[in-house]
């Protein structure tokens, strides 16, 4: 039984609301009530089983050292700028370097078009803004991705990326349509050479009825190809639209697994103006994806293949024991978003649930942490020992081979603390995972306060993204606030549909 208590929104006022999350009929709602505007119930979660499942993962995190305010937030989220009530530390900064795109698409997360003025921080202002999240304590954030609008449009942005590997970031990424990728030659090599590290590639499905861009997002896949460079596909997933193609694009991504490292579904999040018969018709849950997945894949991935992201706690419990330092927590909302991996082989598509039983995977990792943390440095090695045996019983026996390339890596990484071997995890499997960002239909103030992914501003405030991007939307207030003074928008310089010049 779901029967939770939490804040939300009024979405016509924007009001802050006590707020429950309970269940009804095999679904969870949230509902609130406004005193302008009634009694308002949303969907929040499709399926109560899955919700039930993902909510035995839930971790608190710990916050960062530094908030931005000491004394928590009385009107959670109205006034934001990470505060000593915040649970999580940033796993990943967003920067918008620009409001300026060169497509017009008739939805957008950013409502980029709508605005009719220029914003795009200085080049030192957004290494001020790299600053102060690798100032964060006790652990820097490990990854920026630069977005916008387009980032492309900056011509500075290899020299914003290798600004961002001089300031210590791993990751460092760029949300793009590819556009500039597709057109220009040696372009993404520049990128890469610069230090990027993946590309998050818009990309909403396999046919032009679903994707009007596709020819363009060939070229520029050829050319990632080409480079060398990793691309992870974005979809925005929109029921009635392009839902019917999620298994297709699974298989796309397969099929160009030389290139594509990923596929980050994201169920549309309704943060413009949207009618509640929209919303209704064209909202998209992540467990009505998951089954979506299973259904087009034929089984192949499996609704209960799919974890939230704090199922992975226990391996930054793991490193901080064996390392003795503070290790990044992904302590994100235990409804946010779910994931799993897959191995392709000639084609076949092999989940790595058929390979490793995933839960006792964990729990062997989590008792590893908890004996090394009790166990003093010179027990550390026969610990490791012991857990590695531990380890090696959540192997199951498969067909692919692939259970002992896995054994390989774990022990290069656990034994030798040869973490780069992890990279070959990465390259030769597939990401399939799904973040769901909230709008004011389903807000809930307890997944703000642990949220991972904030965005950082030029006024020196990090901001839970969809704290940005709904509810108050700070990504107005901060872009209209810092807009470039008698600059006008230019008109998008959008191919024609299938074009890939």
């Amino acid at each position: 039984m779901v029967d939770k208590r939490t804040k939300s929104l009024c979405p016509s006022c924007g009001r802050v609301l006590e707020a429950r999350v309970y269940d009804q009929d095999g679904r969870v709602w949230i509902e609130r009530e406004c005193p302008e505007h009634g009694r308002i119930r949303s969907l929040y979660w499709s399926d109560v089983a899955m919700f039930e499942r993902f909510e035995t993962y839930a971790h608190d995190g710990n916050g960062i050292e530094n908030p931005q305010r000491v004394v928590p937030a009385v009107n959670c989220p109205n006034e934001c700028g990470l505060c000593s009530q915040h649970l999580s530390g940033t796993l990943l900064a967003n920067i918008d370097v620009t409001n300026r795109c060169n497509l017009n698409c008739d939805f957008c997360f950013a409502n980029a078009r709508a605005c009719g003025y220029v914003y795009e921080p200085s080049f030192e202002e957004i290494v001020r803004m790299m600053e102060l999240v690798r100032a964060q304590r006790p652990v820097p954030a490990p990854a920026v991705q630069f977005s916008g609008g387009e980032p492309t449009m900056r011509d500075d942005l290899p020299e914003l990326i290798r600004s961002a590997k001089g300031l210590g970031f791993l990751q460092v990424q760029i949300a793009t349509n590819g556009v500039r990728i597709a057109r220009e030659e040696g372009y993404v090599e520049a990128l890469k050479a610069a230090g990027l590290s993946t590309l998050y590639f818009h990309f909403d499905g396999v046919t032009p009825a679903t994707n009007p861009h596709i020819a363009i997002h060939e070229r520029a896949l050829d050319r990632c190809e080409a480079a060398g460079m990793g691309v992870v596909l974005v979809p925005t997933v929109i029921h009635g639209r392009n839902d019917h193609e999620v298994g297709d694009i699974i298989r796309y991504a397969a099929r160009r697994i030389k290139v594509v490292r990923g596929v980050n579904f994201q169920p549309v999040a309704f943060t413009g103006a949207a009618s509640a018969d929209d919303v209704q018709k064209e909202r998209v849950t992540i467990p009505d994806l998951a089954a979506a997945i299973e259904t087009q894949t034929g089984g192949v991935l499996r609704k209960d293949d799919f974890y939230p992201v704090p199922c992975v706690v226990p391996i930054s419990h793991l490193v901080e024991a064996y390392t003795g330092q503070p290790a990044v927590a992904f302590s994100t909302h235990q409804h946010c978003g779910a994931a799993t991996y897959a191995f392709v082989t000639d084609g076949t598509i092999t989940p790595v649930n058929r390979i490793i039983d995933v839960d006792r995977f964990f729990e062997s990792i989590d008792r590893m942490g908890g004996t090394l943390a009790r166990g003093g440095s010179i027990n550390k090695y026969r610990a490791m020992i012991e857990g590695l045996k531990d380890l090696h019983g959540s192997l199951k026996k498969d067909d692919t081979g692939k259970s002992g390339e896995i054994w390989r890596l774990i022990k290069q990484a656990l034994i030798s603390q040869n973490f780069d071997s992890l990279r070959d995890f990465h390259w030769n499997a597939l990401f399939i995972g799904t973040m769901h960002f909230m709008d004011c239909h389903n807000y809930d103030t307890d997944r703000v306060r642990r949220c991972c992914i904030h965005y950082a501003t030029p006024d020196g405030r990090l901001i839970p993204f969809c704290t940005y991007n709904s509810g108050p939307v700070y990504r107005e207030q901060v872009w209209r606030k810092f807009a470039l003074p008698d600059v006008a928008p230019a008109a998008p310089d959008e191919p024609a549909p299938g074009t890939p010049t």
